[in-house]
């Protein structure tokens, strides 16, 4: 696992928690809004799930706008990856927003982390608005 860059993502509730402070020294990173992306959190049948769940999941993935907008988010953060390795800084932060933070924030949190540790990053994730803690390894 590379150890030369650590990054924080977030998923959080623009109207519950709000953006989350950047706790490093070059205060960089991104915010993203994920709510171009349709909302499951507007259907009864998935109100009580997360962007945990696999039916949350299956929704998501199964929205073209879902990709679109992770692909656009994918070519940012890895050019901001580059740039922050070129200038040696060691954290880089990336949060997903959305309406309660419990969706679609969560699901783009979780595949972006995955993208990034298996391109051998080290990466934390706290889901704000879920548990407020580092829930993904």
């Amino acid at each position: 696992m590379r150890k030369d860059l650590q990054i924080l993502i977030h998923s959080f509730g623009f109207h519950k928690s709000g953006i989350p402070d950047d706790p490093y020294e070059n205060g960089g990173g991104f915010v993203f809004d994920c709510r171009a992306i349709e909302n499951p959190g507007r259907y009864e049948e998935f109100m009580q799930l997360t962007g945990l769940d696999k039916e949350i999941i299956n929704f998501l993935q199964a929205r073209p706008e879902a990709e679109e907008f992770l692909a656009h988010t994918d070519k940012l953060i890895e050019m901001m990856i580059n740039f922050f390795l070129s200038r040696n800084f060691n954290h880089l932060m990336i949060s997903f927003g959305c309406t309660g933070g419990r969706h679609r924030s969560v699901f783009c949190a979780e595949k972006t982390a995955a993208k990034l540790r298996k391109s051998g990053f080290a990466v934390d994730v706290i889901h704000k608005d879920i548990t407020g803690e580092n829930i993904s390894k």
